[in-house]
């Protein structure tokens, strides 16, 4: 078959005024970017606000595994699937980083006749949000360095200093630096480091924000260190961040694209689901209800990362309901999850597949918690057998999830049509009654404790050194109220990558509690998890290249 970007380079794009005019958008109410990318300006939502919402379709997965799973695939199949049944339908998905474009992973714009396209704009430079999310984050890193230089008349402990810089790529070598080299005219010299952009604070607040004053208000909320006695300092003691919103003036507004089949796509906002919250812009989903009758989002990994931050941060934040959850997996993955090794999974193992399904089985009991209906695609391969589908199908309809095959990575929404048949009928016969996992009024660690327990399965929760010390910061600060987002390995349900299937019996690591005052929300990092990932040995950026054209060849 055709590689990606070959079928993104033969697919007939509309004018994406012409998209837009499918969802009554008027081509004044847009900021082009070419000929098949747009913003959706301020006036848009001023006239749609109060429109009535659409139903919501959050799309997860079981945990990842070299198998491979296609959740966005699926996503934007049941989008185009939803199109060819004639549901006013729209698909809202994060946008790449080029971390992942430039090392193993991939891009985030589907794959097959799944795509959301133009596809090399998308998963390279795009409209340009996250460089502005990077320039906005380190020019907030750039004030506090000048300001110890001239004096440091905050008081600020450069020893306590929390706030990184980041850039848009997978770079080791910048996991721990120092700066301020070089002598007085260089610097104050200090401890520093590196995130990788989309899970910097300010992304999460450009997703979570809603509106661009908003949008500044929590900028300047954001906490970059602490005084000598001990007291936060903040961006707006830095005077930041009006500059800092100033640069994300148009990262905020949503971007509007469209997918092979010219069903329309709402892309916007970036942030891992392993190290951050994983989901696309708040004002992009609210966006999408308001012009659609269906929306079908998607959150990053496993339903134990990016489904429970949509569920319990993400929603409790907006005010969302979803109306329904789609659990992606495939044959392959489970019979991975159950021992098989990777060059066996084409040949038929029922046997494999009983002992690899339960990843699948804590998957569906974690989001039923939530009290909204779940359906169970597996998503097709041509080694998958009559007898292991039939298997997956029965365990699913046993544990009250309703089952559908889809085939969107090879036939598009044709693929879909089943998913989108089960999806619509499950829409229609069954209630949501949402419901997040835990209440405010828990500590934090009372909130660790649910999430860890009643998602991953742990019995145990453990805290490194300082850990104690930096929740009860919190608690001083009358903070304890804010939701958990906790940064882990997406490979597995518990801290260890290893322990596949659904292990049993383990103990979660606490090793660090970062406070993310401007988002709302505090980070736990478990593990050995890295918010700066580094390149595999063979990158994928070894493939990509530009011929004399400038036609981009490689990108999967």
């Amino acid at each position: 078959m055709k590689s990606d970007i070959q079928i993104a380079k033969e697919a007939t794009l509309q004018p994406i005024t012409h998209i837009a005019k499918g969802l009554n958008i008027q081509e004044d109410e847009l900021e082009l970017y070419g000929k098949y990318k747009a913003k959706l300006s301020d006036d848009l939502w001023t006239r749609v606000e109060k429109n009535e919402d659409g139903k919501l379709v959050l799309v997860t997965a079981i945990n990842p595994t070299p198998a491979g799973e296609g959740k966005t695939t699926i996503t934007v199949g049941i989008g185009e699937a939803l199109g060819q049944l004639g549901v006013k339908s729209m698909i809202a998905l994060r946008e790449p980083s080029l971390g992942p474009c430039m090392g193993v992973k991939g891009g985030a714009a589907g794959g097959g006749y799944a795509q959301v396209v133009p596809m090399e704009d998308i998963n390279l430079h795009f409209t340009g949000d996250i460089h502005a999310v990077s320039i906005a984050h380190n020019l907030l890193s750039a004030m506090i360095d000048n300001h110890l230089q001239h004096g440091n008349v905050l008081n600020i402990d450069p020893r306590q200093i929390v706030w990184k810089r980041v850039v848009d790529m997978n770079d080791r070598a910048l996991r721990h630096t120092m700066v301020g080299l070089g002598g007085r005219l260089q610097g104050v010299p200090r401890e520093d480091g590196y995130m990788i952009s989309v899970a910097s604070e300010v992304m999460a607040i450009l997703c979570l924000a809603s509106d661009l004053m908003d949008l500044k208000k929590r900028l300047g909320q954001i906490v970059i260190g602490y005084t000598y006695d001990k007291q936060p300092i903040t961006a707006h003691d830095l005077k930041a961040e009006g500059a800092m919103a100033a640069l994300l003036k148009d990262a905020i507004k949503p971007n509007l694209v469209q997918t092979l089949e010219n069903t329309p796509c709402i892309m916007h906002g970036g942030p891992f689901a392993n190290i951050a919250h994983g989901c696309n812009s708040l004002r992009a989903t609210k966006y999408a209800l308001k012009l659609s009758d269906v929306v079908v989002t998607e959150a990053g990994f496993g339903a134990d990362l990016g489904a429970e931050k949509f569920l319990d941060i993400k929603c409790r934040k907006g005010g969302l309901k979803p109306d329904a959850i789609v659990i992606v997996a495939t044959v392959r993955a489970l019979k991975y999850n159950g021992g098989v090794e990777k060059k066996n999974l084409s040949q038929e193992n029922v046997e494999a597949l009983k002992q690899g399904i339960v990843n699948l089985e804590k998957h569906i009991e974690n989001m039923s918690k939530y009290n909204v209906p779940v359906i169970v695609t597996l998503n097709a391969f041509v080694s998958d057998t009559d007898d292991e589908i039939r298997f997956v199908e029965n365990r699913c309809k046993e544990l009250g999830a309703e089952f559908a095959v889809a085939n969107v990575w090879e036939h598009g929404g044709k693929g879909g049509i089943e998913l989108a048949k089960t999806l619509m009928h499950t829409l229609d016969t069954k209630k949501s009654a949402f419901q997040v996992l835990y209440e405010d009024s828990l500590s934090i660690k009372e909130k660790i404790q649910k999430v860890t327990h009643e998602i991953y399965g742990a019995t145990k929760v453990s805290y490194g050194a300082g850990v104690n010390q930096a929740i009860r910061k919190i608690d001083e600060m009358g903070l304890s109220h804010l939701p958990v987002c906790i940064a882990k390995t997406q490979y597995s349900l518990s801290d260890d990558p290893k322990k596949l299937g659904r292990p049993t019996d383990f103990e979660v690591q606490v090793r660090e509690v970062n406070l993310s005052a401007g988002a709302e929300f505090v980070v736990i990092i478990t593990g050995n998890v890295m918010t700066m990932p580094g390149l595999p040995k063979v990158p994928a950026a070894e493939s990509i290249d530009v011929d004399e054209d400038g036609n981009i060849i490689g990108l999967f």
